[in-house]
């Protein structure tokens, strides 16, 4: 007989952990089926910067990612007591080099944008343009040679510890329960009913919450009518942590795709890459070498840090890039919640709350038409989709 729950999470990275512990939380059983191990894939990497978008032609998804990373220290500080272990969260802010005047100037009316738009209830965060290069942060000074931006809204944080904080969590729920190393190999909506690998007992659901990364999007296209071109793909992702002696409350150094994230006990993270093609996902090789070598020439004390660990894996991008949340249509009980790309970590507790508002019947947290699955189907495939 299949064990029962009211909802059932297909998924364990951070999607799915912030989505079963909301669950829990408001009182309903949950199961998380993970198909590797916890907190493995995208989730596992090693960069952890959380980065606002451009304080620019600003709209309602730009706000639901700023209020979302102005909740985030209160909502990692709830768990981490309860808990008693850190995700490595710091609002730390970051730096971004202007090389050359052009970018001075463009720099210069997104600070002015950042003071109309950027604030969430009633703190504001800000994007100053500052002369030469940062105090404490040890830049080649070419690069600094129009100045510098310092945002106060970026942070960081540590991904495989706010992973193990949220496994944490969850498990002092009574209502919840993990199942790793077993795959969902079918998915009846109709039914509630999902069969499992590795000899696991079916599970009978009355909702599904599908946040398993880049294996989400053919599985929520099993369930919808035959679609054009597919609704996302995996991008491969590459990464180092290195040994060094920086200032753990230093700011991210972001410059032309190359982040540099201060972590503690002398680390520091460089990444990262953005294959759209790739022939061994969980491989690095000769580009994670470049990047190395362009982090190491844009922060001097990195020249002759060590490399501890390499990263590869593989990331969801949704087919508008933005996140794929909510009902599928003609299966309510099916709830999409993946392809946040280069934005999860920052918007992922938030996307979980938008996720169960439908199934606990509350409004907390309204998505955005661009966030919603019917939007993008709509957008991106017309009325008919």
């Amino acid at each position: 007989m299949p064990e029962t729950t009211d909802i059932l999470v297909i998924g364990g990275g951070v999607m799915g952990l912030w989505a079963a512990l909301g669950a829990a939380e408001a009182g309903l059983s949950v199961v998380l089926v993970e198909a590797g191990k916890i907190g493995g894939g995208a989730s596992g990497g090693l960069l952890g910067a959380l980065f606002p978008w451009m304080p620019d032609r600003w709209d309602a998804k730009k706000q639901y990612q700023l209020d979302a990373l102005a909740a985030l220290p209160d909502e990692i500080a709830r768990l981490e007591d309860a808990t008693g272990l850190s995700a490595g969260f710091r609002r730390v802010g970051r730096v971004v080099p202007l090389p050359g005047p052009h970018l001075r100037d463009i720099a210069l009316r997104h600070q002015r944008d950042a003071e109309a738009n950027w604030q969430a209830g009633t703190t504001r965060f800000h994007w100053h343009v500052r002369d030469g290069a940062p105090d404490g942060v040890d830049l080649d000074p070419s690069t600094c040679a129009a100045g510098h931006v310092f945002d106060t809204l970026a942070a960081r944080i540590e991904p495989r510890a706010l992973g193990r904080l949220l496994r944490a969590a969850l498990e002092r729920q009574p209502t919840a329960r993990i199942i790793e190393h077993a795959a969902v190999t079918s998915l009846d909506p109709v039914r509630g009913r999902a069969e499992l690998s590795s000899g696991h007992a079916p599970l009978a659901f009355s909702h599904t919450i599908i946040a398993a990364g880049a294996a989400s999007f053919p599985l929520l296209q099993s369930l919808l009518p035959p679609l054009p071109k597919p609704l996302g793909q995996g991008v491969k992702g590459q990464a180092a942590l290195l040994r060094a002696t920086l200032d753990p409350a230093a700011p991210v150094v972001f410059l032309d795709g190359i982040y540099i994230v201060a972590h503690e006990n002398g680390l520091a993270a460089v990444g990262s890459t953005s294959e759209n093609s790739y022939a061994d996902a969980d491989t690095t090789d000769d580009r994670l070498d470049a990047v190395i070598e362009r982090a190491r020439a844009l922060m001097p004390a990195l020249r002759d840090a060590d490399v501890v660990e390499r990263w590869a894996g593989i990331r969801p991008k949704a087919i508008g890039r933005d996140p794929l949340v909510g009902s599928l249509p003609g299966h309510p009980s099916v709830i999409a919640l993946t392809g946040g790309f280069k934005i999860t970590f920052g918007v992922a507790h938030r996307l979980a709350i938008s996720a169960l508002d439908g199934v606990l019947g509350r409004s907390l947290a309204p998505l955005p038409e661009n966030f919603t699955l019917e939007g993008q189907l709509r957008r991106e495939f017309g009325p008919r989709a």
